[in-house]
This record gives C-alpha cells, sequence and structure tokens, in this order.
C-alpha cells in the first residue's frame, strides 16, 4: 500500500483495532434534508463527540460542517447519487471526482453501485475507473455494494450478498460496505471471501436501539470491521451517547448488555 494511501486509511481506521465507525450523511441528495440532517453541523458534532471515525457525504457539505475545533473526525466524500423523485432511483450517477475530495482534505471517497440494476454496467465502469484514478493519488475508496433490481429476489442472501463484496474487491475498492446477512456464520463467509475491510450498513430505521448494537456486536464477531450507518445513528434521540457505546462494541469488545447500559442510562 502506497503511503498516503495507508495515512489516509488511519484516519477513519482506529488504528490500533483495525475497525471504524462510520456515519453517512449523504441522504439529502436521495431524500431530502430528512429529520437528524436539518442543522447538518449539528449532527457532525454530535457524532465526533461520542467517537465516530468518520463522516461520509458530498461535496457541498464539508463547507458547512468542517469543525475546526474539538476532536478530529474523518472525513469521506461520495461521489455517486440518485433521487427518490427519479424514475430510476438505483441507478446511481458520478457527480464528482477524486480530484474534488483532494481538494477538499477528504480521507477516503466513495461510490454506490446497485448490483442487478438495469444501469449495472455503467455504475460498475464508473467504479473501476474510480479506483483506478483514486489508487493514483493514494486515495482510499469505500464501495457501497447492494444487489437492487426486478430480478434481485433478496438483496440479503449471503450468497447475494458474498457476491456484491467480492465485486468490489475485485474492481479495487479498499473497504467494502454490505448490509449484514442476519446471523455471524453467514457473515463470516462474507468476510472471509475479500481481503479488504468490511463494514455493515444499517439500512432502514430499525425498531430498537438494541436491534442495532446486537447486529454490530454479532458482525464484529463475524470478522466484520464496523459499520457505515446513516438514519440509526444521527436520528438517534441521543446519537453522541449511541456512537459512544458502538465505540465500546467496535473498538473496546463491549457486549451487548455493557453498550445498553451506557445507553440506558439517559432513560434513568
Amino acid at each position: 500500500m502506497l503511503l498516503g494511501k495507508g495515512v489516509r486509511q488511519e484516519r477513519i481506521f482506529n488504528r490500533n483495532t483495525g475497525r471504524t465507525i462510520i456515519v453517512p450523511m449523504d441522504h439529502g441528495v436521495s431524500v431530502g434534508p430528512i429529520y437528524g440532517l436539518v442543522d447538518f453541523k449539528g449532527t457532525v458534532n454530535k457524532v465526533a463527540d461520542g467517537g465516530a471515525n468518520a463522516v461520509l457525504m458530498h461535496k457541498g457539505l464539508p463547507r458547512c460542517t468542517h469543525r475546526g475545533y474539538g476532536r478530529d473526525i474523518g472525513l469521506i466524500v461520495h461521489l455517486s447519487a440518485s433521487t427518490s423523485i427519479s424514475p430510476f432511483p438505483n441507478a446511481k450517477t458520478l457527480v464528482g471526482t477524486v480530484e474534488d475530495a483532494i481538494r477538499l482534505g477528504a480521507d477516503a471517497v466513495s461510490l454506490h453501485v446497485n448490483l442487478g440494476d438495469e444501469t449495472e454496467p455503467r455504475m460498475l465502469e464508473d467504479l473501476g475507473r474510480v479506483c483506478s484514478t483514486a489508487a493514483g493519488w493514494g486515495m482510499p475508496v469505500l464501495a457501497m455494494m447492494y444487489a437492487r433490481g426486478k430480478h434481485v429476489e433478496n438483496e440479503y442472501d449471503p450468497k447475494v450478498v458474498r457476491h456484491c463484496a467480492r465485486v468490489g474487491v475485485e474492481l479495487g475498492a479498499d473497504i467494502i460496505k454490505v448490509v449484514y446477512t442476519g446471523d455471524i456464520e453467514s457473515f463470516h463467509a462474507v468476510v472471509e471471501s475479500c481481503c479488504v475491510p468490511v463494514v455493515i450498513a444499517g439500512g432502514e430505521k430499525l425498531e430498537s436501539t438494541r436491534d442495532l448494537i446486537q447486529m454490530v456486536h454479532d458482525s464484529i464477531q463475524a470478522g466484520g470491521a464496523g459499520l457505515s450507518v446513516g438514519r440509526n445513528v444521527f436520528q438517534h434521540e441521543n446519537p453522541t451517547r449511541l456512537c459512544q457505546a458502538l465505540n465500546g462494541v467496535v473498538h473496546e469488545d463491549w457486549d451487548v448488555e455493557q453498550a445498553m447500559e451506557l445507553i440506558e442510562q439517559d432513560e434513568q
């Protein structure tokens, strides 16, 4: 690995654990300024104060959210987009470049690929090209790899998730983001088929904080490298306390009860 890439990756991964807590905040393009992302800078402050390792956002927002004080937090600039009001919401289009991210002082870039969509060929081409460009600059690439299309019966099927993850690895991504497959054994099979860190997505808002903590805990037990979870973090009633609990699970090997005990302090 180039030294520059290694240095940048250490800014978004804990160098002692090799794991990370990433909070994506790119939802404004896809679904608008939803709850938790109206006061954007305030949300960045909350997750940074809680110990998150990095935030992920589109290129226009770092100018509004740079902290300039307090604990440092890594920046991942997202390079692809689509909107929920489009007739083709699964078709991700490049809206930024590696050079844009470098000018913003980013520590990594990310792309979203939906395998199974009719526009899959273009998204794969974009991923391959961005990985090649990023490699030349020593810039890590996070690939969000999902299976979404009319022929995809179950995007959580372990075989499908393994395929998604492997595509990202083989096209040059340095970090893979996929959905959690539901149990430790099947997710371990996903992780072992990759030679780069694998983090889990949060997906739709979960029913409870315990469900999120349990999912993160089990993914770590399976060999995962942490999480890249947006709505289930920034829409929590106390994002700072939640990030503190996740920090315990991801970086200190807490069990679920230890994490829940910290969170439930606010409810007493």
